[in-house]
């Protein structure tokens, strides 16, 4: 007999609610939750297919343990007596350093990757710290720190009331949105449209976003900051500069021109092959528009000024006088936020606490960059330890970041090394010790990273729709148990980290003087926590200590988990509203327009006015039926417009004598590819486009669907030499790279 359960889909960022249809305990259908409060039913390709990637037969469903050179399954005492054996004499030996620790992009989809990876890096104290934060969306963050001092107050476009939306970079009929957490965001560009609002997409490819919009720009590519620099120059020529009520909460206007002053449309136009006169009524139609928010996504984070582009795209909303308020670009505020503290000066955000050990690349928000993880294992320098051990917790950088090929060699180089991951996939296959989490139907679920960023303040919770099959271990005691095994406390109980945690968290949170429990009795406190679960009581606490809570009974109708679980669909909690200053973590209490890092990176900017790139330039791709390098040995998710293909424009193609369908060498930096191209007007003329994620073709593998069609890996044209130097995140857009007809050479 078939049944039904809710689940949220952990599969993109939409974050929408399903129905899964079960039989037994397998999930043989997925529909939209038509009573989801934020969803209403959307459902896109990957959530349909919730089922297919739930019970991928490829799946790993015991531990692996390395014996004589070879992967044999074990038993989960066996692999973690060898990672507490592998990890603790490197740490004792060498110093906590020498073990490094890589986050992949699936942490932030699941409960267990967003409640023990804290713990375990505050554990082990090491600096060598890794996450996809650095090829995808770190110059958003530094942005963010240096703007208003805190690098996760991110404001996002109110995309239900807004009356123009600039979009950059971004892509989210594909994507399904990023640093936006909004489910159906298709469907919110039509209503916005509907509503005779005004959709103006900046991209080098036609993408279907861009075929939506009522203005395309085929911007050249890594050109983003210049663009949006002569915006905000033509803001202040034309008088135009408006920021309403934000005026007092603004620390640096009056020094912004003169910082703004080289960049005219004139000076720009050329590098970004957009006539001067186009970026003048860009810049005044925004300020022109009832409300308006631009919008800026992985294309203006991945190239060389990620971070100023970053910062433009606030500075544009600040100047326009729509960042914080409706309509504009505002910031959400989740309902496991912490308590909300008055509004002040603060600690303020620094960058480069820290150093790589290798070439000497400034940490950012407690990361180093991910392009330089294979050098800090394989290169010896008289400054500290290499890395001798690594953690990788649902990561694939062989994949996912330049020069997969020297990293898959220094993988190869270490004394040991332990995953976290339910495939034997491109990066696992290099662990001693593999450690499979269920799959997401017999998890529980909670969004604590997207809530942040969602675009109506809402909160929902699962508990798991499929008991835990017998043999397997919950995520969330895999990773508490790795917290253990690699801190020196072996053998503890698992929930010893949960009582950790909470002791700790409500410790503090009695010594605020604006926290609801206040002066109050911690383990009076905890003794009040429900849940089935450690991870439970601790959403229960967050909730309770949170912006909505109950403040453990101060505020008899604020949420808990008890009031959650009895909302299966979710608990509206209301449209995003107004709440500067008190989101601000800067020193001076205010916006700071003008941080000295900001500063310091401008001339570097002033430098592009001239420069013009020769030849074919790169930028990458993302497809609807992926998620990175995820989703591939899902039949369901590949074929289709979902393969790897060398978009190539016409022009180019005929120029270099490239047939549609025949096979090319792609050349950069880092080494080169074979790819089938696929000619069309969609990319502009000069730049060419492979897909993210791709490249299965590497031996001792179990990925047998993926296998099939690999494709190619776009990361490997790429050396890892060139970053953003702000914040270190990796240059994948708008690289130089050599095409050629195989049949020609």
């Amino acid at each position: 007999m078939s049944r039904t359960a809710l689940r949220i889909c952990p599969l993109c960022e939409a974050t929408c609610g399903l129905t899964l249809t079960i039989e037994g305990t397998r999930v043989t259908g997925a529909r939209g939750d038509r009573d989801d409060v934020f969803s209403k039913g959307f459902i896109c390709p990957k959530g349909a297919s919730f089922g297919a990637v739930d019970g991928d037969p490829d799946r790993l469903r015991t531990p692996l343990v390395r014996e004589d050179g070879e992967l044999r399954e074990a038993s989960w005492e066996e692999a973690f007596d060898a990672v507490a054996a592998g990890l603790r004499p490197i740490v004792e030996r060498y110093g906590p350093n020498a073990v490094g620790a890589v986050l992949g992009n699936p942490n932030v989809h699941t409960m267990a990757g967003a409640l023990y990876p804290p713990v375990l890096l505050a554990g082990l104290g090491t600096r060598s710290v890794f996450t996809a934060s650095t090829v995808d969306q770190m110059p958003k963050h530094v942005s963010s720190g240096l703007l208003f001092g805190d690098a996760n107050a991110i404001p996002v476009p109110d995309l239900d009331h807004t009356d123009h939306l600039l979009l950059i970079g971004a892509n989210p009929l594909e994507s399904n949105g990023s640093l936006c957490t909004a489910p159906d965001f298709p469907g919110k560009l039509k209503a916005l449209k509907a509503r005779g609002g005004t959709l103006t997409v900046i991209d080098p490819r036609r993408t279907r976003t861009a075929k939506l919009a009522d203005r395309h720009l085929a911007i050249r590519p890594g050109t983003d900051a210049l663009l949006l620099a002569a915006m905000a120059y033509v803001l202040f020529e034309e008088d135009l500069v408006d920021t309403g009520e934000l005026a007092p909460h603004l620390l640096g206007l009056d020094e912004l021109p003169r910082e703004l002053g080289d960049f005219t449309p004139e000076a720009v136009a050329g590098a970004c092959d957009i006539d001067a006169g186009t970026i003048r009524n860009l810049a005044r139609e925004l300020a022109a528009a009832p409300t308006a928010a631009v919008y800026a996504r992985i294309g203006s984070c991945t190239v060389p000024h990620g971070t100023l582009a970053s910062w433009l795209v606030d500075v544009l909303n600040i100047l326009t006088g729509n960042l914080d308020r409706p309509g504009g670009a505002l910031f959400p505020q989740a309902a496991t936020d912490r308590t909300p503290r008055p509004a002040g000066p603060s600690h303020g955000f620094a960058l480069g606490r820290w150093h790589s050990r290798v070439s000497r690349h400034p940490e950012a928000k407690g990361e180093l960059p991910i392009s330089a993880l294979a050098e800090e294992i394989d290169t010896a320098t008289p400054e500290g330890e290499p890395i001798r051990a690594l953690i990788a917790v649902a990561s694939n950088p062989v994949l996912s970041v330049p020069d997969g090929d020297r990293l898959d060699k220094a993988l190869d180089s270490l004394d040991f090394m332990v995953s976290v991951d339910p495939y034997l996939n491109e990066t696992s296959r290099h662990a001693d010790v593999v450690l499979p989490p269920p799959p997401p139907s017999q998890s529980p679920h909670h969004d604590f990273a997207f809530n942040t960023l969602a675009v109506r303040n809402q909160v929902r919770y699962n508990r798991p729709a499929v008991p835990l099959e017998p043999g397997r271990m919950a995520e969330t005691e895999i990773l508490a148990r790795l917290v253990l095994a690699a801190t020196g406390m072996h053998g503890a109980d698992p929930s010893a980290v949960d009582d950790l945690v909470i002791g700790q968290t409500l410790g503090k949170a009695v010594k605020e003087p604006w926290s609801p429990v206040h002066d109050r009795d911690p383990k009076e406190l905890a003794a009040q926590l429900t849940g089935v679960s450690g991870p439970e009581r601790r959403l229960d606490m967050m909730l309770r200590l949170g912006p909505y809570g109950d403040g453990f009974g101060v505020r008899p109708d604020g949420l808990t988990l008890e009031r959650l679980l009895a909302h299966p669909h979710g608990i509206d909690l209301g449209p995003l509203a107004s709440r500067l200053p008190q989101p601000l973590k800067t020193r001076s209490g205010k916006v700071e327009l003008l941080a000295q890092p900001i500063v310091d990176d401008l001339p570097r900017l002033r430098q592009a006015l001239a420069e013009r790139p020769e030849g074919l330039v790169l930028v990458g791709r993302r497809h609807l039926r992926s998620n990175n390098s995820w989703m591939h040995n899902v039949p369901a998710l590949t074929g289709g417009t979902n393969r790897c293909t060398l978009h190539i424009h016409p022009e180019d193609a005929e120029r270099l004598g490239v047939a549609d369908g025949s096979a090319v060498r792609v050349k950069g930096a880092g080494g080169e590819v074979i790819a089938p191209a696929e000619v069309t007007d969609g990319v502009r003329p000069g730049v060419v486009s492979l897909p993210h994620g791709w490249g299965h073709d590497r031996p001792g593998t179990r990925l047998n669907h993926a296998l099939k069609e690999p494709g190619v890996n776009v990361n490997q044209l790429l050396d890892g030499s060139l970053l953003d130097p702000l914040s270190g995140n990796a240059v994948l857009n708008g690289v130089p790279v050599k095409v050629a007809s195989v049949a020609a050479l």
